[in-house]
């Protein structure tokens, strides 16, 4: 009897075992067809919010009042690679213009400035719409900061407004960067470049700057800043009192700039609205990103994102 009670404590075992591994087995396979219902899905919901861009679904806009006042925002630093770009900007300017029942449009400016293209792009569209669309005036109207690239863009509109307190001005350029030369020294790191033409390595960091190469950078820089100074000349004309301080950089108050001729009036987005254009209705025609396209972004950016940092800048608006 201890020996048939030995075997079968023995099959009791192995059957144990096998149904352990059977238990074990189905639920590996549970959890790899939940794995791939679930990027099945992901997938699915990236695609579908790609045809909701595609359609426009989530991007409608509500039905227009009749007569109103088109606003469009320019918030933060002038870049292509920010919300604040040309592309985005006058996208918004021309779907604003382009609108029935547009008695005015208001370019709201809230900007330290930024890059010189992206901003006179900006600058010479606004001009166009103007001469395109002569019976729809457009105002600037500023709020915190309207520097630089910021003030490049708004001296196209016919008015600018200010806050008392409103920051204006800074009509220069600049290129900033870092020079690792010393460091590397101390460091005993030795910079080995190699190059095909003489100003390849031109403001590299990691290389001392000649005179040559320096004089060169600020004739660019003097260069870019005539044309700013021309830009701003040509917007404001004979409203301007230009003084040795004008073009040098400084930043004032919106209170002193309308005494410079920089700005001309005090007034919010709804005074002008309510009291110049005489259209109290406002409509943002910002372009902004929809719920399908912030899904994109973010689904693309999780399943793959790298970030490439370049050391020194490009000339600069601010």
């Amino acid at each position: 009897m201890p020996e048939m009670e030995s075997a079968g404590e023995k099959e009791n075992w192995a059957r144990q075992v096998i149904e352990k591994l059977a238990r074990s087995a189905l639920e590996e396979q549970r959890k790899s067809r939940n794995w791939g219902i679930l990027f099945k899905t992901l997938t699915f919901v990236y695609l579908f919010a790609l045809l909701f861009i595609a359609v426009g679904w989530l991007g409608g806009r509500e039905p227009l009042p009749g007569d109103h006042t088109a606003l469009v925002e320019l918030s933060g630093v002038i870049a292509a690679d920010t919300h604040a770009n040309a592309d985005v900007i006058t996208r918004g300017l021309h779907d604003a213009f382009a609108s029935k029942g547009t008695k005015g449009v208001i370019l709201r400016i809230n900007s330290p400035g930024g890059g010189p293209v992206q901003a006179g792009a900006i600058n010479s569209e606004m001009r166009r719409l103007r001469q395109k669309y002569p019976q729809i005036p457009l105002y600037a109207v500023v709020e915190d900061i309207c520097a630089s690239g910021g003030y490049y863009v708004a001296v196209a509109a016919d008015q600018i407004y200010v806050d008392r307190a409103s920051i204006v001005g800074s009509i220069g350029v600049l290129m900033d960067g870092f020079g690792f030369t010393g460091t590397m020294q101390k460091l005993g790191v030795e910079r080995r470049l190699l190059t095909a033409g003489e100003n390849k390595g031109f403001l590299d960091p990691f290389s001392p700057m000649s005179a040559a190469q320096r004089e060169y950078a600020q004739k660019m820089l003097r260069e870019i800043h005539a044309q700013f100074i021309e830009v701003v000349r040509q917007g404001r004309g004979a409203r301007l009192k230009e003084g040795p301080d004008t073009y040098s950089g400084l930043m004032w108050t919106g209170e002193r700039s309308i005494e410079l001729g920089l700005a001309d009036a005090l007034g919010s987005v709804d005074f002008v609205a309510r009291e110049i254009i005489k259209a109290e209705k406002i409509v943002d025609f910002t372009p902004r990103e929809n719920l399908a396209e912030r899904f994109a972004k973010r689904f693309g950016a999780a399943l793959g994102e790298s970030l490439v940092r370049v050391v020194g800048s490009a000339p600069a608006l601010r």
